[in-house]
C-alpha cells in the first residue's frame, strides 16, 4: 500500500502530542544529567535547563487540556494514600540510617 502525503501529515492534536512527548524526555534527561553533574557550573546550568523545559512541558499540557486532547484522571484516593504511606516508609527507613 502506497502512502499519501495526506497520510503522511499530523494533525494539531498529534503535533501537540508529539512535542509533549519530547518535552518529557527532555525532562528526564536533564534531570539524569543534573544528578550526575561533577561541578557546580554544569549542575547550575541543567538546573536551568531543566526548569526551562518543565514550563514548556506545562504550557504544552495546558494547551492540550484546553483543546479536550488531554484529560488527566484524578487519582483516586486509595491509590495517593498508599503513595503516601511509600514515601513515608522510604523517609523513615532513610532517617534510620
Amino acid at each position: 500500500m502506497k502512502l499519501t502525503k495526506m497520510d503522511c501529515q499530523l494533525n494539531e492534536k498529534d503535533t501537540l502530542q508529539d512535542m509533549l512527548e519530547s518535552e518529557k524526555l527532555l525532562m528526564e534527561l536533564y534531570t539524569t544529567a543534573l544528578f550526575e553533574g561533577s561541578n557546580k557550573s554544569v549542575r547550575k546550568n541543567f538546573s536551568t535547563n531543566l526548569l526551562g523545559v518543565a514550563e514548556d512541558q506545562y504550557c504544552l499540557f495546558t494547551q492540550m487540556q484546553s483543546r479536550g486532547y488531554y484529560e488527566p484522571k484524578p487519582a483516586q484516593k486509595a491509590m495517593i494514600d498508599e503513595a503516601n504511606d511509600t514515601y513515608k516508609k522510604q523517609k523513615n527507613s532513610l532517617k534510620a540510617k
